[in-house]
């Protein structure tokens, strides 16, 4: 007989006062145990915590739980409820997978025990990897490019790598979700998207 898993759910409000309602994410997380027969080893809830945190009471606690191998899997409501930024969640999710701890996102619909769920962040952990390594060449060669241009470099334009924000799209994650993982304003990663579709258009300016 299969054992139950040992199960963590976390959930985060960044303040108690402004119509944010922690009950709402462990309703929905509670909900998912019970279907799935999970046993719930510990609800941990951060309430009045920013996100912009990767060090948060009940979050240490959390992660000294998988630590000590009391848990098998981690649950949350959605992404940004957990990590602050795609490299806290890569990170965080590589120490899962050496702890062998899977890891849920309801709201994205992801499961690192699944699969497509462990390809998906293989490929966002060797993006986040290399977009580290060439940041600085690229800001370079943006603002030389610029300048050869004949443009005024003042404020360098941030360049970013759509190939992250692809990837995640393509997983049926919604522009704002895709947009606060890499830590983007919306309408800059829909703008930067918009101008790639247009450079790759058969239509688009080299046509003209």
């Amino acid at each position: 007989m299969t054992k139950p898993l040992r199960v963590a759910l976390y959930a985060r409000v960044s303040t108690s006062n402004k119509g944010q309602d922690v009950g709402l994410q462990l309703d929905e997380l509670r909900q998912v145990a019970g279907q799935r027969g999970w046993v719930v080893h510990a609800e941990y809830v951060d309430e009045g915590i920013s996100g912009s945190k990767d060090s948060r009471p009940e979050l240490d606690r959390m992660m000294a739980a998988a630590r000590a191998g009391k848990l098998d899997l981690v649950a949350v409501w959605k992404f940004d409820r957990f990590a602050r930024s795609t490299s806290h969640l890569v990170t965080a999710l590589d120490e899962f997978r050496v702890l062998g701890v899977a890891f849920v996102s309801l709201r994205e619909q992801v499961d690192t025990s699944t699969p497509m769920g462990k390809a998906m962040f293989t490929i966002i952990a060797a993006i986040s990897e290399l977009e580290r390594d060439l940041i600085r060449e690229r800001v370079i060669a943006g603002v030389r490019r610029a300048q050869a241009m004949g443009k005024h470099c003042g404020r360098p334009r941030r360049e970013i790598d759509l190939r992250a924000a692809k990837v995640l799209l393509a997983q049926n994650l919604s522009v704002r979700q895709v947009a606060d993982m890499l830590e983007l304003p919306r309408s800059t990663l829909q703008r930067r998207l918009r101008e790639a579709s247009l450079a790759e258009s058969p239509t688009g300016p080299q046509a003209s």
